[in-house]
């Protein structure tokens, strides 16, 4: 027996879960918050309890220390020894990486440098990837990346329609994301119908703050919304997803807001989708509470949203030549019984609906009626027993 922690570090967070393995037994998981900033919390989570403290945590070198020390001090584990394996989830893995790898320099330099593909995530993935190795060198420790599952999916899907040069010199093609949040709900649904997931073709929805549709055939990817970058694909919490290209130099000429690439990157990836059209939140439940209040922007937001994922179903449904199931996952997918319907009644001429006695809060497994042709089920996603149970693939090399 072995612990194994699994790490997902965010530019100011740092989401953690740790495991005994293989048992795969969840011990204690938490989130360190505001990192970088004054009043950063620290949130462990164990047997029943939920501790919290608040301290100013200056990088993501402290805030794994903090982490370590409160599995200490709260008696998780008596020493760092016990955890032998830690697995980092990193969003870009390019052309470089098809699965997930050992890490050393090489490889988190490589992480580094793909942040090109995902200024977001990659440079805060690596930061806690260099963290863990500061103060635990010696224990076996993973990166998983959200692209490997994508790397599947056959050429006409990931080529764009520009010269051929830049694929070839400058890598742009579609990689995609949260490949391990589709890989895992894609497996799971197998499991839910009874059926080998080699004979099933899906559309996974993971729907959060990022969001990402991917269709699945046979269990491998074969397209995904996300593109090139995170930014592609459906609207987001605060990313714009598909626009015309042709938008960028228009605002580039006639307005002060697009004058350099860091201006263009921080509209359409940190000021726009839910929160660009609202001007309220990126947050769907603070766009659903203000819809309630007659908010009409809230409300076109909140439909935009809605149309976008249904394009992109559509889209798959032609992809795969018709589905077996939908499945709904991430935060907004798992907990909105609305997003969930309002996806669905737009695309009942397929043969899909949702159960009104089944489509609740809390909903997991099959939520349509028995006679739905095409199945559409909630399944919460694990994208850390994933990683977790990567490491220990490596582990047993």
């Amino acid at each position: 027996m072995s612990k194994t922690i699994s790490i997902n570090a965010g530019s100011s967070s740092l989401k953690w879960q740790l495991y005994l393995m293989p048992e795969e037994k969840v011990l204690a998981k938490g989130l360190l918050e505001r990192i970088g900033l004054k009043d950063s919390i620290s949130t462990v989570k164990f047997d029943g309890r939920s501790e919290k403290q608040v301290l100013d945590i200056e990088d993501h070198t402290q805030a794994v220390k903090i982490l370590l020390d409160d599995l200490k001090r709260f008696n998780i584990i008596e020493s760092y020894d016990e955890i032998t394996g830690v697995g980092h989830r990193v969003v870009a893995g390019g052309e470089y990486f098809k699965d997930s790898a050992l890490v050393d320099e090489e490889v988190i330099q490589k992480v580094e440098e793909l942040s090109l593909l995902a200024p977001l995530h990659n440079p805060a993935n690596a930061a806690g990837i260099r963290a863990f190795r500061e103060i635990l060198p010696d224990i076996t420790s993973v990166v998983v990346f959200d692209t490997s599952f994508h790397t599947t999916m056959p050429e006409k899907a990931y080529r764009y329609p520009i010269p051929t040069k830049y694929y070839t010199e400058n890598k742009v093609r579609k990689y995609g994301a949260h490949g391990t949040s589709h890989e895992y709900v894609a497996k799971e649904a197998a499991k839910v119908l009874g059926r080998p997931i080699e004979e099933l073709k899906l559309i996974t929805c993971h729907i959060g703050n990022g969001a990402s549709i991917t269709a699945v055939d046979k269990g491998v990817s074969v397209d995904t919304s996300m593109g090139f970058t995170p930014l592609g694909g459906v609207m987001m919490g605060t990313r714009t997803g598909d626009i015309d290209p042709a938008i960028i130099p228009y605002l580039m000429q006639y307005t002060d807001d697009f004058n350099t690439p860091e201006d263009i990157s921080r509209v359409l990836n940190r000021e726009s989708g839910l929160l660009g059209v609202s001007e309220k939140s990126s947050d769907m439940r603070d766009i659903h509470e203000a819809m309630r209040a007659g908010d009409a922007k809230a409300q076109l937001a909140n439909d935009i949203f809605v149309d976008r994922i249904q394009k992109y179903i559509g889209q798959y449904l032609a992809v795969l030549n018709g589905a077996d199931a939908i499945i709904f996952t991430a935060g907004i997918g798992e907990n909105s019984v609305t997003i969930r319907r309002l996806v669905v009644e737009g695309i009942s001429w397929f043969g899909c609906n949702v159960d009104p006695e089944k489509n609740v809060y809390g909903a997991e497994g099959v939520i349509s009626s028995p006679d739905a042709k095409v199945k559409v089920l909630v399944i919460p996603t694990d994208e850390e027993l994933v990683i977790a149970r990567d490491v220990e693939r490596f582990k047993n090399q």
